[in-house]
């Protein structure tokens, strides 16, 4: 599967704007077949820094970023950043999660 996670720094106080903002392209990505996640999370340290987990099948990153929402999306985005996003983008094995090893819960 195709892992990406992206943090993003918005303008100050302007998180839930931001999030509000990206809620279209947000559901048409995760409608996408071959999209396996894609969820916003908020930092605990950093109000004005927000992350994109997002997982998508081996073959469809391809036909994500050529979509006519992600074009939007990033349009939507911008008015509320104050820097590039940072990306990390791997290709791991697997299409799901796995159960965490060191710690078990019964």
């Amino acid at each position: 599967m195709i892992l990406i996670n992206v943090k993003y720094t918005v303008k100050d106080g302007q998180a839930e704007e931001f999030l509000e903002a990206v809620g279209e392209f947000t559901a048409a990505t995760r409608a996408e077949e071959g999209n396996l996640w894609f969820d916003w999370y908020r930092s605990t340290e950093n109000e004005n820094e927000v992350l994109l987990v997002e997982a998508f099948k081996d073959d469809a990153g391809e036909a994500h970023v050529s979509s006519d929402h992600f074009a939007a999306g990033l349009e939507a985005m911008k008015p509320f950043l104050t820097a590039t996003p940072q990306i990390i983008s791997r290709t791991v094995d697997g299409e799901g999660w796995d159960r965490m090893g060191e710690l078990k819960v019964d």
